[in-house]
């Protein structure tokens, strides 16, 4: 069993600070335009997808939006592999790069009124880059952050990539809320495309924040690839994906799909629906490092997770009981972003826990293989699922049963994922597993 040290850098604080800046701006930036596209979902449709059946654009700028989903288990193993082979800022750099392509021509691509044909196939074409950037920004992220501090501080340190997410839902949402402001014709003319604008001219200050980190290189450079991380890391992989169950479904069904939920399902006001989304991001940039801080003073990285997810299961009932049955607006914006600081807070400790079980050389990749196919196997596809069951059964309770059975199953991971014991000066033994 293979020892690793306490810290695998020497930084000092002024370098410390500009990893956590540029992973910070960089993943919410990524995050930010792989999901903004959604909120446009309906003008792409009808200007790149044009078809005498409204619904039938819909349904094809969907599955654009699908496409990139597709394509980031992909992303993972490629930019994972420049990241545990040339340095974690040169995986961080692609992904960037990448998703600033592909941001840059969603908003400029003229329609197919203008160019025809060419017009949906360069939007897939942007959308797959996003795809790959988004499949492999977070397992050099993670890896930047942990690999920055000693073992007391790693979850504190990675919780900034969850929380920067927090922060990218809330800038989606805060663009969408802004974009309703405009007439119908505006909004379908250019104002669906002023958030990709917004994203594209982010993309400078991230890049360059990223090229200016310090540069680490893992001792060890290795060929990576999904059948080499099954065969050496088996149980760490399987039960890694499982256990992204809870924070895929629960971030995409309680901040993604909640606007939708309540206006389609509950029948209330778009703008209340709009600010829940807006206050769950701030509730995720806030709460998730002070749980993750938290973590890190407790002897095992599981303790706190269990109490989150057994008290996530606990309240799934209870809260979208009183949502279903006529609470008001207030009350619904109160149970909403308790329940999102509840469900959606465990960043850090997860994602360390993931990654002390693999060597140094797979941890980039192998988080963000855990992390692309979970979302792609359990969060991508749960607000779909979730509307369909409603439909079929008329039950509004469904998505509360979705994500009690979705952290059921992460609990159950959780038991059985290999954890390394804590020595006594804070180092921590690699699994074997």
């Amino acid at each position: 069993m293979q020892t690793l040290p306490a810290r695998t850098t020497d930084l000092s604080p002024a370098e410390l600070r500009r990893i956590v800046v540029a992973i910070v701006i960089g993943n919410g930036f990524v995050a930010y335009d792989f999901t903004v596209y959604s909120f446009a979902a309906v003008a792409i449709g009808n200007l790149f997808f044009p078809s005498n059946d409204p619904a039938s654009s819909l349904l094809l700028s969907l599955a654009t939006f699908g496409a990139g989903f597709v394509m980031r288990p992909l992303g993972a193993v490629m930019i994972g592999h420049i990241a545990d082979s040339r340095g974690r800022r040169a995986g961080l750099t692609v992904s960037i790069a990448l998703m600033t392509l592909g941001t840059w021509m969603i908003a400029c691509l003229p329609g197919y009124a203008s160019i025809g044909p060419t017009a949906p196939v360069l939007m897939v074409l942007a959308r797959l880059m996003q795809g790959l950037a988004a499949g492999g920004e977070i397992g050099p992220a993670s890896a930047s952050l942990m690999e920055a501090v000693d073992y007391r501080q790693r979850c504190f340190m990675v919780s900034w990539r969850g929380a920067s997410q927090g922060a990218a839902a809330f800038a989606a949402a805060l663009a969408a809320a802004t974009a309703a402001l405009l007439s119908p014709a505006a909004l379908h003319d250019w104002g669906w495309r002023v958030p990709f604008v917004f994203g594209g001219l982010i993309a400078p200050l991230g890049w360059y924040l990223r090229r200016r980190m310090p540069a680490s290189v893992p001792p060890q450079r290795a060929r990576v690839s999904p059948r080499l991380l099954f065969a050496e890391h088996p149980r760490a992989v399987v039960l890694g994906i499982l256990m992204m169950a809870a924070p895929s479904v629960g971030i995409y069904l309680t901040v993604f799909y909640m606007p939708a939920y309540l206006v389609r399902t509950l029948h209330r006001p778009a703008a209340i629906s709009l600010l829940t989304a807006c206050v769950s991001g701030l509730v995720i940039l806030v709460v998730t490092p002070l749980v993750a801080r938290a973590a890190d003073r407790l002897a095992s990285r599981k303790t706190l997770q269990y109490v989150c997810l057994v008290a996530s299961i606990a309240a799934a009932w209870p809260a979208f009981r009183a949502l279903t049955h006529g609470v008001g607006d207030l009350a619904a914006l109160a149970i909403i972003t308790g329940y999102v600081a509840l469900a959606v807070n465990n960043a850090g400790a997860s994602s360390v826990l993931m990654m002390e079980a693999f060597a140094p050389h797979r941890r980039a990749a192998g988080q963000a293989v855990i992390y692309s196919f979970g979302v792609v196997l359990f969060g991508g596809f749960s607000p779909f699922i979730v509307t369909w069951l409603i439909a079929r059964t008329g039950d509004p309770m469904m998505p509360a049963w979705y994500l009690m059975a979705a952290m059921t199953l992460s609990l159950a991971a959780l038991k059985a994922f290999p954890e390394p014991a804590r020595e006594p000066d804070g180092a921590t033994p690699r699994c074997a597993a």
